[in-house]
């Protein structure tokens, strides 16, 4: 399973949550939901955006987890 990592950037950034959701001006239902890895999808765009703003590439964006816990 792939999952977002955000959280994690966002706390080696100095960041917070509220400070990233005011940057990338999407409903914060929609935000929450994908900070938490509660989305299926996500565009390009958005991807983007989040290593813009985290300063880091696609690859340290995403994290693989083990779906058997």
């Amino acid at each position: 399973m792939v999952e977002l990592n955000v959280l994690n950037l966002l706390k080696e950034n100095g960041k917070t949550k509220y400070w990233l959701y005011k940057r990338l001006g999407m409903s914060y239902q929609n935000f929450n939901k994908m900070v938490n890895n509660e989305t299926s999808s996500i565009r390009y765009e958005v991807i983007d955006e989040l290593c813009s703003l985290l300063n880091c590439s696609p690859n340290n964006l995403f994290v693989t987890k083990n779906s058997k816990q």
